[in-house]
């Protein structure tokens, strides 16, 4: 059993940056596909970007140039740098996971992976 674990989140003005991580635990062996997604209140889930066994990320046009995907070797903890934030990044930031190596839907398909943590806030301040 997969269990993710998201910290990183808090409150910032706009134009600057927050680090996510997600912390892997319970499962040794086998490759992930990563993402995350995110959530704000009233509006549907969003997939903001996705990193495969290859490394190779997508990400959601929103987010493009703004937003990095980064995953340590040992596949233990997966990142979210999120720079140059604007209020409508507000939203509580999820990871999920499959144990597969290839990311179906790329970032869009990051809501619909099985595996998922409980989310970390995200509060973006004009």
């Amino acid at each position: 059993q997969v269990q993710l674990v998201e910290s990183g989140g808090g409150s910032v003005q706009t134009g600057g940056s927050l680090r996510l991580s997600c912390a892997v635990s319970e499962y040794t062996g086998g490759t992930f596909c990563m993402g995350w997604f995110r959530q704000a209140p009233g509006k549907e889930r969003e997939g903001v970007s996705s990193i495969d066994r290859y490394s190779t990320t997508t990400y959601a046009d929103s987010v493009k140039g703004r937003f990095t995907i980064s995953r340590d070797n040992a596949q233990t903890t997966l990142y979210l740098q999120m720079n140059s934030l604007k209020p409508e990044d507000s939203a509580s930031y999820y990871c999920a996971g499959l144990v597969r190596g290839s990311c179906p839907g790329g970032s869009a398909g990051v809501p619909d992976l099985p595996y998922r943590g409980q989310g970390t806030q995200v509060t973006v301040t004009s």
